[in-house]
């Protein structure tokens, strides 16, 4: 069986209006004195296509260091989580590329595998779903349009008997604080069983100009996917932003060990968002802070692990040591 599912009215654990919910953020974060915007806004359809332009650039490396490790580590992965049919869940799976190269293995090993996407834009899991269709029928998929905690929500009320894999890749942990990293590997955990597996990418800190050159890419596509995020709120709230008075700027916090992105105003301008009925005056040069990307040690990764309740299985790493996927046991 192929085909994706949209959570909506009474499946949600509660109702949401997403545009109200988008257009709070928006009103929060610019009326800071240091004007924010939330980066899971990011992904829109033409953000999550954006992104795997991103993906595809020789200057950003994690997408080729992930690949490595799951081409020569897949199967012993696999051979970790087979022995009982199996949920392979793959949080903001893109376009599933990498994704690919496990459930192969998973599929060689014999494993009754069901696939199941989880993304908030409908045409992302659409084009997956299909996608995958085609290129793998051996595979059950069960796309899922929502929330994460949500999809992990409702694959639990099924009350199959499924060991769970949760995919959680390409280094999207580092869009988290240390603390809201926490937070979210907790509240997976509160959805999955005793037992589940968690396979999670980490970036690791590296040499700095590996990390300037990534998220500053020379074809311009981070640049657009960050002002993407100015034409979702012209788009759907009513703004008026002129995308071409921002430019793109990510920097690393060696504090922190962040990448920092920001949209810069070019000059002094006012924007006006209908939605919120007001508008928000920018000077010039004045940041608007749209991402982190926290990058890790492996002694991060230990804590972490530790303190979220879950135990580390084994590392894999790429032959440069820039990325790890770490495969985690569910302990309860």
């Amino acid at each position: 069986m192929t085909g994706y599912h949209v959570l909506e009215g009474e499946e949600l654990s509660r109702l949401r209006d997403p545009t109200r919910d988008f257009a709070l953020d928006v009103l929060s974060g610019l009326s800071e004195d240091h004007k924010k915007l939330d980066s899971r806004y990011f992904y829109d359809d033409e953000g999550s296509r954006l992104f795997q332009a991103i993906m595809g650039c020789d200057d950003y490396y994690p997408t080729d260091c992930e690949r490595e490790i799951l081409e020569n580590h897949g199967r012993s992965i696999a051979a970790t989580c087979a022995g009982a049919p199996l949920n392979a869940i793959d949080l903001g799976a893109g376009d599933g590329a990498k994704t690919k190269i496990l459930l192969r293995a998973l599929v060689a090993m014999g494993v009754d595998c069901r696939y199941v996407p989880i993304d908030i834009s409908e045409g992302a899991i659409a084009g997956l779903v299909e996608k995958m269709g085609e290129e793998m029928p051996e595979v059950e998929v069960q796309g899922l349009v929502c929330e994460y905690t949500d999809g992990l929500n409702w694959l639990s009320s099924l009350g199959d008997k499924r060991t769970n894999l949760l995919l959680f890749l390409g280094s999207n942990i580092g869009n988290f604080n240390k603390p809201r990293a926490r937070a979210f590997l907790r509240r997976q955990w509160t959805s999955l069983q005793d037992g589940d597996y968690a396979l999670i990418g980490f970036d690791l800190k590296k040499d700095i100009e590996v990390l300037l050159r990534a998220y500053n890419d020379s074809d311009g596509y981070t640049a657009a996917f960050n002002k993407n995020l100015l034409t979702r709120i012209n788009r759907e709230l009513g703004g008026n932003f002129v995308p071409e008075k921002f430019r793109h700027y990510g920097t690393y916090d060696v504090f922190s060990g962040a990448m920092v992105s920001y949209l810069v105003s070019l000059e002094k301008q006012d924007v006006e968002i209908e939605a919120l009925g007001r508008s928000f005056s920018f000077q010039a040069w004045e940041p608007v802070h749209t991402e982190y990307s926290y990058k890790y040690l492996e002694s991060d990764i230990e804590s972490l692990a530790a303190h979220t309740g879950y135990v580390i299985e084994a590392k894999y790493r790429d032959s440069k040591h820039f990325f790890v996927d770490s495969l985690w046991r569910v302990s309860k």
